[in-house]
């Protein structure tokens, strides 16, 4: 697996994700069933313009610990009145550009996003698309794919979150989440003035 093409976002599961992402529990049917929180304008945060720094472990799970960095923007755009976003992110650095995009779908029926992404390079959806959600400030999002043949569960996290500046961080684990390496760390700046 090419991690340029696993920039911003992955891939789905279903219930164990949302488990593992301590995702928005659904209501259960029955008396004194909590209303289910609605996540719809959970990225509503991060639409504009962006300055971005990122870093990106070159081999992960190798015990390699040479990162690479670049710097650029990310400009995020509302779609079907907040129910979809579209990030576009575009960095370079001295191992090269990155340019990518990220779809990120909210689901009303499970309240879930899905973080669906491609790049230039790879000129195609990598993968399913990371699950989860936010809770308390902060967004974590679950997948499991193949990094070469191996299987590893895919956390991606938003937090940090104000009115100008974004954490993100990718971690991969191939122990089924019992420790984790992160290779993956963008710090968003925000350059336009808040909508």
């Amino acid at each position: 697996m090419n991690l340029r093409k696993r920039a911003v976002a992955g891939l789905a599961l279903g219930g164990l994700l949302a488990a593992l992402a301590g995702g928005p529990a659904l209501a259960q049917a029955g008396a004194g069933a909590a209303t289910p929180r609605d996540g719809r304008r959970d990225f509503d945060f991060e639409i504009g313009s962006w300055r971005t720094d990122l870093k990106r472990l070159k081999h992960p799970l190798s015990g390699s610990t040479e990162w690479v960095s670049y710097r650029g923007t990310s400009v995020v755009r509302k779609v079907w009145g907040g129910a979809a976003n579209l990030l576009e992110l575009k960095v370079h650095g001295a191992a090269g550009d990155i340019e990518a995009l990220s779809l990120r779908l909210y689901d009303p029926d499970r309240r879930q996003w899905s973080l669906n992404f491609a790049s230039r390079a790879g000129g195609q959806v990598a993968g399913p698309p990371t699950v989860g959600g936010f809770k308390d400030g902060r967004g974590e999002f679950y997948d499991h794919e193949m990094l070469g043949d191996r299987p590893i569960l895919v956390r991606f996290v938003i937090s940090g979150v104000t009115a100008t500046s974004a954490h993100f961080e990718q971690a991969f684990s191939a122990d089924d989440g019992k420790t984790w390496e992160v290779n993956w760390i963008a710090t968003d700046t925000r350059i336009d003035a808040r909508r």
